[in-house]
């Protein structure tokens, strides 16, 4: 009866028991039923008004046709009034116990069919200030694992010593645990590339080449203070070529640098996070060739390629390229989620070429942030779509960019003019802060 069995229904299920009883088994009726029950179980009363049974359902019921569906349902009429009914809901309902199911007896009769359609359909966008960390590592997830990333899932636990061996981590930041089924792992991995360099290996070694992997974890490390530190990273991992064999394309295309570079930035766009910057790593433990972005003086991730000794020290061949990203700081860099919305402009845009002599010191980055300074709001976009080095044309220790420029205004169309205006103080900035020579 706890279940919601009806209570009253115990003298008809006795009936039909005994009548099967008699038709199977050719059983007798020995006795007269005895019924010890001496207060019946009655539901509470409750109240239905007409207008709330409208309003929910979205249409008027006449309360003629409301009794007519209560009789039909057995449902027993206690009292009427003008605004509504006192009922009384049979025990065998036990999921029938205010008014709003009630009116959804009501409904279930009566029919959502009979229910016009409104001619319009209202509804509210609920968002949330700071978007949810679930989702937003979901739709990491989802990026990484559409452009044929596998995820993984590393152990907490690693070798010490890979600490001394391969890379190292001073003996004090060392998080120990004492393991008894495996006495080999008996730390608390201080990073994150010992155990996707093993998965790397172990994949390698059993044939399977071209690998991409990411992984969701946590690094530990001991403070001066005995206590523990504990970061969370996301991480990227590729080696092999870039595509599976296949006669639509013959030529192997290995990983490189600018693909994991591809990746990095469309984590950061999938997440809205923007106005970073960029430097090399310089003597980066791990790192054979690397970058860094940051914000000021936060790192946000870290990016390159595994220097080869370290790979030879952990029997994995050929170049490995690695992204660390520490997942707290990029969730902290998150904007305010908010629905933004912006029409299509129906004004043109308006392309220029430009071609650059430059120092090969010079970084695309710095051509880049000095043409959005000049640029503004106008310029929509910039490209850099060629590099040519020559020493016997351009000199010793240049090179040439040559690099697109997209303006467009929103509210008017752009005329000749107004753009070679930029364009002119472009080519000035460059000249006097870059040291370049434009090609003509």
């Amino acid at each position: 009866f706890e279940k919601g069995v009806d209570p009253n229904g115990t003298l008809y299920a006795l009936h039909r028991a005994t009548q099967l009883i008699q038709e199977i088994a050719g059983g007798t009726i020995a006795s007269k039923t005895t019924d010890h029950y001496p207060q019946k179980i009655t539901a509470d009363p409750i109240r239905v008004r007409y207008q709330r049974v409208n309003d929910l359902i979205g249409c008027d019921i006449p309360p003629a046709k409301i009794k007519e569906i209560f009789e039909a349902l057995n449902i027993q009429v206690l009292s009427e009034t003008e605004e509504g009914l006192d009922v009384r809901v049979p025990t065998d309902k036990p999921d029938v116990l205010r008014e709003v199911d009630v009116i959804e007896e009501i409904l279930r009769i009566y029919g959502l069919n009979e229910v016009p359609m409104s001619s319009q359909i209202r509804s509210s966008v609920t968002i949330s200030a700071k978007p949810d960390p679930n989702e937003v590592r979901q739709l990491v997830s989802h990026y990484l694992a559409a452009n044929g990333f596998y995820e993984m899932m590393g152990l907490s636990l690693t070798q010490s010593r890979y600490c001394e061996e391969v890379l190292p981590v001073p003996e004090e930041q060392r998080v120990y645990v004492a393991n008894t089924s495996n006495s080999h792992l008996d730390i608390m991995r201080p990073n994150m590339i010992f155990n996707g360099l093993e998965a790397i290996q172990h994949n390698k070694n059993r044939q399977q080449k071209d690998i991409r992997l990411f992984e969701f974890g946590n690094s530990y490390l001991k403070k001066e203070d005995d206590t523990f530190s504990e970061q969370s990273h996301l991480t990227i991992w590729m080696a092999g070529n870039q595509q599976s064999e296949s006669w639509h394309q013959k030529d192997e295309k290995e990983e490189d640098f600018f693909s994991l570079k591809a990746f990095v930035k469309g984590v950061l766009e999938r997440m809205g996070i923007s106005g970073f910057q960029e430097s090399n790593l310089e003597e980066e433990t791990g790192f054979q060739m690397g970058r860094s972005i940051h914000r000021g003086p936060k790192v946000l991730a870290r990016y390159g390629s595994i220097a080869p000794g370290v790979c030879n020290k952990m029997d994995v061949k050929g170049p490995v390229y690695f992204a660390d990203f520490d997942w707290k700081a990029l969730f902290k860099a998150l904007k305010k989620q908010r629905v933004d919305f912006q029409s299509l402009t129906k004004f043109p845009s308006v392309r220029r070429d430009l071609a650059l002599v430059i120092e090969n010191s010079v970084k695309f980055q710095d051509i880049e942030a000095i043409a959005r300074k000049i640029g503004k709001k106008l310029l929509r976009d910039v490209n850099l779509f060629d590099v040519y080095e020559n020493e016997e044309q351009l000199g010793a220790g240049k090179k040439s960019y040559a690099i697109s420029l997209i303006f467009q205004d929103e509210t008017k169309t752009l005329k000749d003019k107004d753009v070679d205006q930029l364009i002119k103080k472009l080519i000035q900035d460059y000249e006097s802060k870059l040291g370049a020579v434009i090609r003509r």
